[in-house]
């Protein structure tokens, strides 16, 4: 057999199959055609034969098979939506609204609350963590706080629930075999939760050893939590490595987890967050107390409190190193102390007088003991015979807020020595007095003093502490009768020496905490005084003077930075530690 004649068999039974193959579809498109012969016919005949009717009918079964197919892919599609959705729907934990403690029983045993706009009362009683202990064992009780750690495995989840910075509590949770799809979403809830964020816990009591909280003894087993302000997922830092001690930090250096150095302008950047650590938050706690013991200290002497501008005219004092500002086209400057009205309360016949308020100083001191802004406890009276009189109130006041601190405050001590070790302060039941010339004494060994009339740098003062703690065994002494050229205008010189003044600071551990005088009750010596600094007496400082030639008691007192005390007391590096939020010349916020 030829070749061309094999080519042309088959070409000739592939024409067969394909025209079988089309009249079947023409068959199915027009059920009425039933002889396949004449299908065969139509399918053989030239397509240009095919009437119009038959070319539509062609298309519009290719429309619908393809309409169909998209249908089916729709259906498909909806079909696997809907599922999706019913198990969102099924997953889905719904807001949950705040209701009143009768309602409690209502509440879902998970959620987060809608935003409370105090639109209720719910007279649901909240316990506190402090308070918690195998007394409480079998009770069910309500907590708030901060959820400080979570750590949810398989079926079961422990977290840690911290109140007031440094009380901590164990809740735990663990899978119901009798409710798994509950128990799983519960579980799932729980592992969606953010560190910092701030919850309500539903829990009972129960006896537990628990080494890593303050609560030891007991622990929640969880029936509810619901999330009253959720935390961000990513924070600054975590609280945790913000409470380290410089020890622990240094000695994880060498290990294969190091913990993380926190700088202090990451922290003071997000202050709010290392005020959270519990060292850091029991210092604020310890600087309330001292302002609580300043105040019983003196109400307990017959002070009355009063509250200065702290706007004046013209500039403070010396004249330097304020801040002015604009007051309605004249000039003003912040105070830089409640002095001039602190001596004016005096004159007003109020003869004992403190203030706690905010001081202002224009100095750029990029150190570790200064601050642009402080918070100064000051205090003014008048003296019958001697300026000793003050010095003797104001140990008095030291004594019981140091007594205070130690016993009343011993907690929130403890906490911050723990992180920042240091030794208590150790004082003289009568004061530690010094006097100028025996301090130069004590130090022309070690530093050139030159003629011995200029100020103490912070060496000195360091060294001067170091020898009277050897020599006198305190922590805590007064150095009287400095040199007139080094102290402000408002000072009573020395009526023996001249070149010295009834004046004095006040230390601890070698830093300087306080300042204080008998101050010039005379207006023409006060007139005198700032002629001889080459100050002329402005606006300010007029109402001032006048206020002395309408009759003055003799009167000293002093001001106390409070930054500064609870910074050395508690033996910290930085006085930044013992503020809020603090002012330098490099930060103004937050």
């Amino acid at each position: 057999m030829s070749r061309q004649l094999t080519i042309m068999m088959l070409l000739t039974a592939l024409r067969t199959t394909t025209q079988a193959f089309s009249a079947l579809q023409y068959r199915h498109a027009y059920p009425r055609v039933r002889s396949v012969s004449l299908i065969q016919r139509y399918l053989s005949s030239d397509r240009g034969e095919r009437t119009e009717a038959e070319l539509q009918a062609i298309q519009a079964e290719r429309d619908a098979r393809k309409a169909e197919k998209e249908r089916l892919k729709a259906e498909k599609q909806a079909k696997k939506e809907a599922e999706r959705l019913a198990k969102e729907a099924q997953d889905r934990i719904d807001p949950v609204t705040y209701l009143s403690y009768s309602q409690q029983d209502t509440y879902p045993t998970m959620g987060d609350f809608t935003r409370v706009m105090s639109q209720s009362r719910t007279e649901r009683p909240f316990a506190t963590v402090a308070d918690l202990s195998q007394e409480n064992a079998g009770q069910t009780v309500w907590l708030r706080g901060r959820l400080h750690s979570i750590r949810v495995k398989g079926g079961s989840c422990f977290l840690v629930l911290r109140q007031d910075s440094f009380h901590t509590i164990q809740a735990c949770y663990f899978k119901d075999k009798e409710n798994p799809d509950d128990s799983q979403k519960m579980l799932k809830y729980l592992k969606s939760l953010t560190v910092e964020s701030i919850v309500d816990l539903e829990g009972t009591v129960v006896p537990a050893d628990v080494k890593s909280c303050s609560v030891q003894d007991v622990e929640l087993t969880i029936r509810r939590i619901h999330t009253v302000s959720k935390a961000a997922a990513v924070l600054p830092f975590l609280v945790e490595d913000a409470a380290r001690s410089e020890a622990e930090v240094e000695a994880s250096q060498d290990t294969d987890r190091p913990f993380p150095r926190l700088g202090q302008e990451i922290r003071l950047d997000h202050r709010w967050m290392d005020l959270r650590a519990p060292a850091n938050n029991a210092i604020m706690r310890i600087q309330s107390a001292v302002c609580q013991l300043f105040r019983e200290a003196l109400y307990a002497e017959g002070f009355v409190e009063i509250h200065s501008p702290k706007l004046i005219a013209g500039e403070s004092e010396s004249g330097a190193g304020v801040f002015t500002t604009d007051y309605f086209g004249t000039t003003a400057c912040l105070a830089q102390s409640p002095q001039l009205y602190k001596q004016m309360a005096i004159a007003s016949d109020l003869p004992r007088v403190f203030e706690i308020g905010p001081v202002f100083r224009a100095e750029n001191s990029n150190t570790r003991r200064h601050l642009c802004e402080f918070t100064g406890l000051d205090l003014e009276m008048a003296i019958d015979d001697h300026y000793m009189e003050t010095l003797e109130v104001i140990h008095k006041m030291f004594k019981h807020i140091f007594n205070g601190l130690e016993t009343r405050w011993a907690k929130e001590l403890a906490v911050v020595r723990q992180q920042y070790a240091s030794e208590p302060v150790t004082f003289t039941d009568e004061p530690c007095v010094l006097h100028w010339p025996e301090a130069m004494d004590l130090l022309k060994d070690k530093f050139d003093l030159g003629d011995g009339m200029g100020d103490l740098n912070g060496a000195m003062e360091l060294e001067l502490g170091r020898i009277v703690k050897e020599k006198y065994g305190t922590d805590f002494f007064m150095l009287d009768k400095y040199p007139s050229t080094i102290r402000p205008f408002y000072t009573m010189p020395d009526p023996k020496d001249q070149r010295y003044s009834n004046s004095y600071d006040i230390f601890i551990r070698g830093q300087e905490i306080c300042s204080g005088a008998q101050r010039c009750h005379d207006p023409d010596l006060v007139v005198k005084n700032l002629q001889d600094k080459g100050i002329e007496p402005g606006e300010g400082l007029s109402a001032y003077i006048e206020s002395f030639r309408h009759g003055v008691s003799p009167h000293a007192g002093a001001g106390i930075g409070l930054e500064r005390v609870v910074f050395l007391y508690l033996g910290l590096d930085n006085v930044r530690k013992a503020s809020m939020f603090p002012r330098d010349p490099n930060r103004c916020t937050p």
